[in-house]
């Protein structure tokens, strides 16, 4: 029943709503709400939330004998929440339904993709043979960034009576969206007030418990046949009570309207007294329908990457994701890349390396929210200089897991379900983290040629990663190299050697490439600014002006290790033991999550070449062949395809996919080699959370990298769509399963500058302009330009 713009599930299943709950969240990148039903509690099965991106807070639990502090993304109030019960004229009153009830005959969910909403359709029959028709609509406003509504219509088939209906403004909620966290305390939300305004508006107010974020909800109920409204207020929950007579040909409509702000909005005001205010004023709900699916309309002109077939209509559902995520209302905001949207509580809403598979795809559509999450870690380059200092380090050393501070969020602890055992966690030592904002920095200044952020923002940003990289490698004399010791890499299996009484490994061959490539840029860079610029970073560094000759040393004299003729994931990696991979699968099946099964036997992932996901291979996410040659080349390495069509090779066998991105990541390096098994991994990047692949994950919050990744896939994959200084690259990698794609991107000042690609040849065509023509680079390096307001073909070599 799913169509190009459509999504629907045609019956209701338990085991499956968590899932359907994430894959129909609404949002408009400043707040989101899951897609579970109106009707629903938190439970097994269910769990109605609400979250506003840059919202944390932390607590303090006691795990496993130890205290340990976490900061999490804040369960909001639920302002959807409806019950309702039958009251029919010849029989008691029935029970209050859910989709659980066991009168339930029917339920279809439906996400319209192009109009932002979310509508589900449940038929209740009872053994009397009364029937009761209830469509609930929802939107979380894309126009409007304060803004949600829910219209619900009661339909009676067979009897006439009355419905009860109870609109609940619900602040009693905790973090429990996470089974494996339930240790973790989860109540962020105190000093609670509720009450209902003389116009029948219902409020809340409440604030997080450590980081006093200010929270201000108001919810405007409305029906249809008017009636008398009975409200009840505790400290935490506000509830309206109506009871509307309905009959066959007469629906009743609730219409409920939510107004949310909080501390964290500029200018500061009282979250509370504004958000009554606010919604006091709101239009209608066909009103508010319409503009919310004109801004729909906008950012999809603007975002949409067209693919036919089923790889299309999944790109679609992706980019939804990503754009509610992600909005062009987040570029108002101080957050981050939340690793699962505003979806679910899974990483307890952290910020990691995501950004590195989302900016790319930003910053060619939607620029200032590229430049905004930018920002955030541009706000937080103190807390990671501080971070280096404290460890004995220059420039600027960002956490693997970010929050609302910039410290450090990992967990020191985490639990193997499998086993049930807690257990150190060393994945703060996955320093990379940093050449993913730098990468993201470049990225961002070659699709934009922002000259003001890159000199100003930017080039701190690189530069203190740089100076933290040229400090991080130490000299090896033996080797006559420089080293980046006690560090984990992407794989995150590997977080010290076999049986070693230290955590990390050594010179890991993604870090101390990346290393070097950030160093490098940072030096192109400086070299770019003005003069009194330089003088101030140098000051701001604490560098004397020769001190830039250690950091072109570093960059041109870094280690990578190799073994058997291949890049080494890390020194040492090609003397660990091999895993009988064939046992494993017929023991387990499954065996994404090698390291929780190795674990439970009492075994560590530690002792054998085998890794989670794509390692030494992000080298070929990152950078083409031919840029990847240059970089060992100015290392002093060689490197040929044969090389890396060997090292592609040998690590496909070892690697057991234990994240969403792996696939993505081998997909895209397969389809660069044109390797026959591309389509597998892409193919499953696709499906990784339409069908749950990890088994319950999706149910936590969508992988928004992963989504996020198949659109840049398309783009700049198999496009080959690389912005650079010298015009907008193409370097097309046919895929016979896309076979082509359309979209628009934006490119040095330039807007919906419109691309179709097509097997042989590709269309552009750029709007009318005072920027002057767009350059091209084809392959085999002609060039070529389109005038504004003109459109032209090329063809393109098929070989």
């Amino acid at each position: 029943m799913n169509t190009a713009w459509r999504w629907e599930y045609q019956r209701y299943d338990p085991k499956t709503e968590r899932l359907v709950e994430s894959l129909c969240t609404l949002g408009n990148g400043r707040f989101a709400t899951r897609g579970s039903a109106p009707e629903s509690t938190a439970d097994a099965v269910h769990y109605p939330a609400t979250y506003l991106a840059g919202c944390y807070n932390r607590l303090t639990s006691t795990v496993a004998g130890r205290t340990v502090s976490n900061e999490d993304m804040v369960r909001l109030p639920d302002w959807a929440a409806l019950r309702y019960r039958c009251l029919p004229e010849d029989a008691p009153p029935g029970d209050w339904l859910t989709p659980d009830h066991p009168s339930l005959r029917h339920c279809n969910i439906s996400l319209d993709l192009r109009a932002g909403t979310l509508t589900r359709r449940l038929l209740f029959h009872d053994a009397q043979g009364r029937r009761l028709g209830v469509t609930h609509t929802r939107i979380v406003h894309m126009g409007d960034p304060h803004l949600a509504a829910q219209h619900t219509v009661f339909r009676a088939y067979g009897w006439s009576g009355r419905i009860e209906v109870v609109s609940v403004l619900d602040g009693d909620v905790t973090n429990t969206g996470v089974e494996r966290y339930q240790a973790l305390a989860g109540r962020h939300l105190v000093e609670h007030r509720a009450g209902v305004e003389a116009e029948g508006t219902a409020w809340l107010s409440c604030t997080t418990s450590a980081s006093r974020v200010r929270l201000g909800l108001a919810v405007r109920t409305c029906s249809r046949p008017l009636t008398t409204v009975n409200t009840t207020c505790t400290a935490d929950t506000a509830t309206q009570t109506s009871v509307l007579p309905i009959r066959r040909g007469r629906p009743v409509v609730v219409v409920k309207t939510a107004a949310l702000f909080s501390s964290l909005d500029r200018p500061v005001i009282d979250p509370v007294r504004r958000s009554i205010e606010y919604v006091g004023h709101t239009s209608d709900f066909p009103t508010l329908l319409a503009f919310h699916r004109a801004s729909w309309d906008r950012i999809w002109s603007e975002g949409e990457v067209r693919t036919a077939g089923e790889p299309g209509r999944i790109l679609r559902l992706h980019a939804f994701h990503v754009l509610q995520t992600l909005s062009p209302h987040t570029a108002e905001l101080d957050a981050g890349v939340p690793a699962r949207g505003l979806h679910g509580e899974a990483y307890r809403g952290h910020v990691f390396w995501d950004e590195l598979f989302v900016l790319p795809y930003l910053a060619l559509h939607f620029p200032d929210t590229a430049r905004a999450l930018l920002m955030y870690r541009h706000r937080r380059l103190p807390a990671a200089r501080e971070a280096a200092r404290r460890s004995g380090l220059n420039g600027a050393m960002f956490p693997w897991q970010s929050g609302g501070s910039g410290a450090e969020e990992t967990q020191r602890l985490h639990l193997n379900p499998r086993s049930g055992r807690w257990l150190p966690d060393h994945s703060h030592l996955q320093r990379h983290v940093g050449s993913a904002i730098a990468w993201n920095v470049w990225q961002y200044g070659l699709a934009t040629g922002d000259t003001g952020f890159m000199h100003g923002p930017g080039s701190e940003l690189l530069l203190h990663i740089a100076h933290f990289w040229a400090g991080a490698a130490t000299w090896d004399a033996g080797l006559g190299r420089y080293r980046v010791r006690r560090v984990v890499g992407p794989d995150e299996y590997h977080d010290a050697y076999p049986d070693a009484a230290t955590s990390g490994i050594d010179d890991n061959a993604y870090t101390n490439v990346t290393a070097a490539w950030v160093i490098a840029r940072a030096l192109d860079l400086y070299g770019e600014l003005p003069a009194r610029r330089r003088t101030e970073l140098l000051a701001q560094l604490g560098l004397a002006p020769d001190g830039l000759s250690v950091w072109e040393d570093v960059s041109h004299r870094m280690y990578v290790p190799f073994h058997q003729g291949v890049i080494s994931q890390f020194h040492g990696y090609g003397d660990l033991a091999e895993l009988d991979w064939d046992t494993y699968r017929t023991r387990y099946h499954d065996i994404r999550r090698l390291d929780r099964i190795l674990e439970a036997e009492g075994d560590t992932p530690n002792r054998y070449q085998a890794s989670k996901q794509a390692d030494t291979l992000m080298l070929g996410f990152l950078f083409r062949p031919a840029e990847l040659a240059g970089l060992f080349s100015r290392l002093g390495y060689a490197f040929d395809d044969a090389l890396w069509a060997r090292t592609v090779a040998y690590y496909l066998r070892r690697t057991c996919h234990g994240s969403t991105l792996s696939s993505l990541v081998h997909g895209w390096v397969l389809a660069r080699q044109q390797g026959s098994g591309a389509w597998r991994y892409c193919r499953e990047a696709l499906l990784g959370d339409i069908t749950d692949v990890q088994g319950g994950t999706t149910g936590e919050g969508i992988h928004l990298g992963a989504m996020a990744g198949t659109l840049d896939l398309v783009e700049r994959g198999l496009v080959g769509l690389d912005p650079g200084p010298d015009g907008l690259h193409v370097d097309p990698v046919p895929l016979s399963e896309i076979p082509g794609s359309a979209f628009s991107v934006s490119y040095l000042g330039h807007r919906h500058i419109h691309i179709r690609f097509r097997p042989g040849r590709i269309g552009v065509r750029v709007p009318p302009s005072l920027l002057g023509p767009v350059p091209l680079v084809l392959p085999g390096d002609r060039r070529e330009r389109v005038a504004a307001g003109q459109e032209r073909w090329f063809r393109l070599p098929t070989d």
